[in-house]
């Protein structure tokens, strides 16, 4: 696959990336082996060359991912395709993957690079209009509650003026003699 990604490297659909996007510890990541097939390298080459250059992968750009992680990774697949690696597997958040655009050096790191980027900005983009759908529609659920309660309340009042009540009312007021 990863000769397919340097021959076409301008026609990586965008599928192909966001498959590759995962969600850990309330983050959008890309593992250490997909990235390394989207740059054409082997996942080995891309590790050393994150470790030769590991002050400029900080916690909030990389981590490796623990084994329960893992796990639940393998579990996303249905024929695990993860061939027995020794090391669990990195992974690199969008200034992550940035920075390996500098340390991976390559043409094809550099387009790789500009398509993963311009996908978490598009990601991005598309989770501030479902925030704002969201928080509208929030309100609107506000205020279907708020109605809810006032027509119950219209109707409890109405049931109450139309059962009659079990004790007959003591008359109030003037009584003709009968």
């Amino acid at each position: 696959m990863a000769k397919a990604v340097k021959e076409n490297i301008s026609v990586l659909p965008e599928e192909f990336i966001i498959n590759r996007i995962y969600n850990f510890r309330g983050q959008k990541v890309m593992l250490d082996k997909d990235l390394a097939e989207l740059y054409g390298v082997a996942t080995k080459v891309l590790n050393q060359a994150v470790k030769r250059n590991s002050e400029r992968f900080p916690a909030d750009f990389m981590f490796q991912l623990t084994k329960k992680e893992y796990e639940i990774l393998k579990s996303q697949f249905v024929t695990s395709n993860w061939g027995g690696s020794r090391k669990l597997p990195f992974a690199f958040t969008e200034q992550g993957v940035s920075m390996l655009s500098g340390v991976l050096n390559s043409a094809v790191a550099i387009q790789v690079h500009i398509q993963i980027i311009r996908i978490f900005i598009k990601m991005r983009e598309m989770l501030m209009t479902n925030k704002d759908i969201l928080l509208k529609l929030e309100r609107v659920e506000k205020q279907i509650k708020a109605n809810k309660e006032d027509i119950a309340s219209v109707f409890n009042a109405i049931r109450q003026l139309i059962t009659k009540p079990a004790v007959p009312r003591k008359r109030i007021g003037f009584k003709p003699d009968d």
